[in-house]
C-alpha cells in the first residue's frame, strides 16, 4: 500500500495539475459543445446563399486552342462574369471566352454582379474594397489574392469574397462562422493558422491531460477505503 506521503504527493500534484490544464479542458468541452450543437452548413453560410443558382450556358465561344497560351494549357475552367464568357486558364490567365483577349482582373462591378448571382436576392449591399494581402489569422486565409470583400448589411456582418484575378466566388463570411473560428483555435490549439493538430503546445497539453486523468485514478486508488480493506485482507 502507498504510504501516506505518497498519497499526499500524488493528491498535489493531481490538484494542480488540474489547476493548470482545467482552463484548457474547459474550452474543449465548450468548443466540443458549440461543434455538435451547430448545423455545419449554417456555419458555412448556406442560409445566405442563393439555392436557384445555375451557372449559365454560352455558345460560339472561341476555341481555347487559338489562344496564345505559352506552355499550352494544363487546365481551363468558365467563368461568367457579368453575363459576359470567360477562360480561366493554367490557374492564372483570364480571357474574354468571346473574343479571346486577355482579360486583367475584374472590376468593382462585375464583383457585385458575381456576387448577386451566387447571394440571396433580399441580402442589401452596403460596401466593396479590395483587399491584397491578409495574415493567418484572417478570415480569408488560404484563398485567391488580391479579392474583392463585399459587405452586407444584416445581423450577421456578413461579407462576401470575390478573387480578382479569376472572377470566382470564394466565400462568405459571417458572426456564427467568426465564433466557429475562433472556438475551433482554442480546440485545435493553433493560435496561428488554426488547422495544424501538430503544434506542440497542443501535444503537450493532450499528454498533461492523460497524466492528470491516470494520477486521478491513483488518487482514487490510494485513498479507497475499499481498496484498504482488500490490500489488509491480503496481509492477514
Amino acid at each position: 500500500m502507498i504510504n501516506r506521503k505518497t498519497a499526499l504527493k500524488i493528491r498535489k500534484t493531481h490538484r494542480y495539475l488540474g489547476l493548470f490544464i482545467g482552463v484548457q479542458f474547459l474550452m474543449w468541452t465548450i468548443s466540443g459543445l458549440y461543434f455538435s450543437w451547430t448545423d455545419i452548413d449554417d456555419i458555412h453560410g448556406d442560409q445566405f446563399k442563393n439555392s436557384e443558382y445555375q451557372p449559365k450556358s454560352f455558345q460560339n465561344l472561341v476555341s481555347p486552342s487559338q489562344l496564345d497560351i505559352p506552355g499550352g494549357i494544363n487546365t481551363i475552367e468558365l467563368r461568367d462574369i457579368n453575363n459576359v464568357p470567360h477562360f480561366w486558364i493554367n490557374n492564372k490567365q483570364l480571357y474574354n471566352a468571346s473574343n479571346g483577349t486577355l482579360k486583367q482582373g475584374i472590376t468593382e462591378d462585375e464583383a457585385l454582379s458575381i456576387a448577386k448571382d451566387h447571394i440571396s436576392k433580399d441580402l442589401k449591399f452596403t460596401s466593396i474594397e479590395r483587399i491584397f494581402e491578409v495574415d493567418k489569422k484572417h478570415e480569408y486565409r488560404e484563398r485567391l489574392l488580391p479579392a474583392y470583400v463585399i459587405s452586407y448589411s444584416n445581423n450577421e456582418a456578413l461579407k462576401v469574397y470575390v478573387s480578382v484575378n479569376d472572377g470566382k466566388f470564394q466565400t462568405v463570411r459571417h458572426r456564427s462562422w467568426r465564433w466557429f473560428d475562433f472556438l475551433w483555435m482554442t480546440h485545435t490549439m493553433d493560435y496561428q493558422g488554426r488547422d495544424d493538430f501538430n503544434t506542440i503546445i497542443l501535444r503537450g497539453f493532450s499528454l498533461l491531460g492523460l497524466i492528470t486523468v491516470l494520477s486521478g485514478f491513483l488518487l482514487w486508488y490510494t485513498s479507497s477505503l475499499t481498496i484498504r480493506k482488500i490490500t489488509k485482507k491480503k496481509v492477514v
